[in-house]
């Protein structure tokens, strides 16, 4: 018997394979590092499970070895993930639309599911709620199934990790492309504006300190340009190919 699977879950599997590429990387990478800081593979699993945030797990990892307070934890934890608020705003109505799956799509919007959601196109036979629910899914497998083998591994891996990092940068890279390739023209103006603010913030506030004030400065300008952004041609600007 051949087991046919929901169409809705073929597409939501071929839209996140980048993100199982990167994330099947960083999550053993962090799972290397959880393992060599004295914590097996089932702490791996769970604080991928339950935490579910790349950046903040990597840095866990410091705070379990450097024994912080729980006020210091919860501050730095709002300021890493303090982003996240953003993202979650243009779908709360459509999370909220999913009925029980609702909490857990605020859970799983990770950076790399929301570039997902926002740039996929579903075709019209499949029904959109499955595929986002499918989507934000597996790729939170991808990031535990990685985390957990590279925990489990541990000591018996060696391999050289410098620069696995990249592998994030090279993926939002990709995402940045076909969302510039396949956007309007409105759409392109909100790119720019994101880039000018990320950059602008990064030169004023630095490396360590620039994602939040550069989401607080596109937000605003977004909204500030909203009124002449709505009025742009809704037309692909020619030349592109697409």
């Amino acid at each position: 018997m051949i087991l046919r699977l929901q169409p809705e879950t073929t597409f939501a599997v071929r839209q996140t394979l980048p993100v199982m590429a990167g994330y099947g990387f960083l999550g053993m990478a962090f799972g290397l590092m959880l393992q060599h800081a004295g914590y097996h593979a089932g702490w791996a699993f769970l604080s991928s499970a339950l935490i579910y945030a790349g950046s903040m797990q990597f840095v866990l990892v410091g705070i379990l070895t450097a024994g912080l307070s729980l006020p210091t934890i919860a501050l730095m934890t709002l300021s890493i993930n303090s982003r996240h608020i953003f993202y979650g705003l243009p779908f709360i109505q459509t999370f909220r639309a999913m009925g029980r799956r609702y909490i857990y799509m605020i859970f799983s919007l990770t950076d790399e599911t929301y570039a997902l959601l926002c740039s996929v196109q579903i075709p019209d036979p499949l029904d959109r709620q499955k595929v986002f629910f499918r989507m934000a899914l597996f790729n939170q497998v991808y990031w535990v199934t990685g985390a957990t083998l590279g925990a489990a591994f541990g000591e018996l891996a060696r391999f050289d990790f410098t620069g696995i990092d990249f592998a994030m940068t090279a993926l939002f890279t990709v995402l940045l492309v076909e969302q510039w390739m396949s956007a309007r023209l409105p759409g392109r103006w909100s790119i720019l504006i994101g880039l000018l603010s990320g950059i602008s913030t990064r030169l004023i506030f630095g490396a360590d300190r620039f994602v939040l004030p550069a989401l607080i400065l596109a937000a605003a300008l977004l909204m500030l340009l909203r009124p002449v952004l709505s009025r742009q041609p809704e037309h692909k600007i020619e030349g592109d190919g697409v």
